[in-house]
């Protein structure tokens, strides 16, 4: 295997690493998966959850582009929680709970079942590059593999830094060390690196818990799922998280160890997860507050150990345990291993493409938190994207690039590469400016053709969103065009306090009333009788609800996507010389001669610059 060229090599078997190797050898390129360790694969660091807030939204956008991660998180799941649902559909945002080590199993054997993709176990310890363009890897025991493209994807494995208290060790995770060698290489190539941190919360015994003096946090009566497919297996029964509160007392006994704190006494100096804060963070931040929500969360179906959210620290471990014992339902906690922070190297995600290539070196690949993003999802996403890109760049066809009005992870990608981070990235539905486009429930329709044009998306993926798309057109149209009349729906109408119409109309109307729901209209007999005849399912029940009684705000977001869209299609020749542009602000200059954007729309969205300096741009353009 050492002697041949591979199409795409992927460093590191994370949830970037996964979807990227899966992408790229599902797409017919001869791909090798290197990692540290193969027992570690898809590896859940931190949480063992998936989606959430913006992230559900994520997983079945990779979902619906043929990536593996809704599957595996359905078949995985102990937990199904569809978060938001008092809100608007842009906003609702599904979440599992997951089974830890069911989640790496079925992730090792999706990979292993996918044709192309071979797999190799050891660190690698650097790049091979030949005028600017990618050509290889280095392995710590002085291999070269050869290969046409190499997709980074290190996690926080590079020159990872563990810190717990006054003590700190090398390690990209607990219990593995840290990978070394490829910031140096890349550095020397002309990269500029960075350092960031995350942390990670104690995992405790449960069997020393005492639920009783907790909330319980049930999962959805209705159990959702992922992934677009219809075979996929879904649970049929769920696992109970519980909920509890930090004290003034506890915050009393955790600021005892602020002065042995890595965070407070200078030892970590970079930056950390704004919206994911440690404990102390929090403490020192939300001085108001004299309680913190935390969720006590199993780590699957047949294990005591329990993952405690919202206590991520680095405080020493005799610290965290005595303030632990202070919480309710925590008096007589058995440790399994403390939380710690770790330092870890990533490289400004200004220096890469749409396509998440870099800059410097042709077929060389980021994705994940080596680009200063923190979430299995964005990585995930990354990884697939940036698969895919490596997979078509090598078969010399056009790149693939999603815009912010298609989905949340074009959002993401564009946030990164335009205005950079300077602390891990996280993704909301604040980012979006079209969320009410980009919503959980339409990502197959807004994203399967476009993956099954490219041969990534599978037939019956396509098969699946067509027939979703017709049922979902003909239920509207039934709605547009039977008539019901005031005997039949007053009764309804009254029972909802909802205004009851005085003459015969179409049901479309009455739909589209905010307090009026499919539930209810399910008591007339011909919008029963349409669903049981035509065979409806719940997917297309909620896609129709949302179409009626959203249709004015669709069509609105819709066309202010297409009027802002219309810039993306104004180039802006490479290697643009922003100096000549003396109207221009000095900071915009400066900014944009950085970026490089590649159209006009992408130049609005840099950090600095405002619509004067786009005017001017336009000019120059000739617009």
């Amino acid at each position: 295997m050492f002697n041949e060229i591979y199409d795409v090599i992927v460093v590191g078997g994370g949830h970037a690493g996964s979807e990227a190797a899966a992408a790229s050898a599902n797409m017919g390129c001869k791909t090798l998966l290197v990692t540290m360790n193969l027992q570690n694969i898809a590896q859940m660091s931190c949480n063992p959850a998936m989606g959430g807030i913006a992230k559900g939204q994520i997983i079945r956008e990779i979902d619906a582009l043929g990536g593996y991660s809704g599957i595996v998180s359905d078949e995985s799941a102990i937990q199904f929680k569809m978060l938001n649902r008092s809100k608007g559909p842009a906003m609702w945002s599904p979440r599992v709970q997951s089974d830890r080590m069911l989640f790496a199993q079925r992730w090792r054997e999706l990979l292993e079942q996918t044709d192309n993709l071979d797999f190799y176990q050891e660190m690698v310890s650097g790049i091979i590059v030949e005028n600017d363009s990618i050509v290889g890897i280095k392995t710590s025991l002085g291999l070269t593999i050869k290969a046409k493209s190499v997709i980074l994807t290190s996690g926080t494995f590079l020159n990872g830094l563990i810190h717990i208290g006054e003590k700190n060790f090398g390690g990209g995770r607990a219990g593995e060390k840290a990978s070394t060698g490829i910031t140096e290489d890349l550095v020397k190539l002309g990269f500029k690196a960075g350092r960031m941190k995350t942390g990670t919360p104690p995992r405790v015994d449960g069997r020393s818990l005492d639920f009783s003096k907790m909330i319980e946090q049930p999962g959805d009566d209705v159990i959702g799922k992922f992934s677009y497919l219809d075979n996929v297996n879904i649970i049929k029964s769920q696992r109970s998280c519980y909920m509890t509160y930090t004290s003034p007392e506890v915050h009393d006994l955790l600021r005892e160890g602020f002065d042995r704190s890595p965070m407070f006494n200078g030892r970590i100096q970079s930056i950390g997860p704004r919206y994911c804060p440690s404990i102390e963070d929090k403490i020192d931040r939300f001085a108001d507050k004299d309680r913190h929500q935390m969720f006590i969360e199993p780590e699957g179906w047949n294990t005591i150990e329990f993952y405690v959210n919202g206590f991520s620290t680095s405080l020493p471990e005799d610290v965290q345990f005595k303030a632990l014992r202070s919480v309710k339902g925590f008096e007589n906690v058995k440790f399994f291993r403390p939380g710690y922070a770790i330092e870890y190297d990533f490289f400004p995600p200004t220096q890469l493409n749409h396509t998440l290539e870099t800059k410097l070196v042709k077929g060389l690949f980021f994705a994940g938190q080596i680009n200063g993003t923190t979430g299995y999802e964005e990585a995930a996403s990354q990884g697939l994207v940036a698969g895919v890109n490596a997979a078509l760049k090598i078969q010399q066809q056009d790149p693939f690039v999603l815009r912010r009005d298609e989905a949340y992870i074009g959002v993401l990608i564009d946030d990164l590469i335009t205005k950079g981070t300077e602390e891990p990235y996280r993704m909301f539905t604040s980012r979006a400016e079209y969320r009410t486009l980009l919503r959980q429930d339409n990502a197959d329709i807004r994203l399967t053709e476009k993956s099954y044009r490219m041969g990534l998306a599978s037939e019956r993926r396509m098969t699946l969103v067509d027939k979703k798309i017709t049922d979902t057109k003909n239920f509207v149209d039934f709605f547009k065009t039977t008539s019901v009349t005031t005997a039949e729906i007053n009764p309804i109408l009254e029972s909802k306090n909802s205004q009851p119409v005085k003459q015969q109309g179409k049901l479309f109307k009455i739909f589209a009333r905010p307090n009026v729901f499919l539930e209810d209209l399910k008591q007339l007999e011909k919008v029963s009788t349409y669903i049981n005849e035509n065979n409806i399912d719940k997917e297309v029940e909620e896609q129709t609800e949302v179409q009626v009684k959203y249709a004015g705000y669709i069509e609105k977001e819709k066309n202010n996507a297409d009027k802002l869209n219309r810039l993306e299609y104004v180039k802006i020749p490479e290697q643009f010389d922003y100096s000549q542009l003396k109207s221009m602000s000095y900071e915009a200059r400066e900014k944009l001669s950085e970026i490089q954007p590649k159209t006009v729309s992408q130049a609005s969205r840099v950090s600095g610059v405002n619509p004067s300096d786009i005017s001017v741009l336009l000019v120059h353009l000739g617009r």
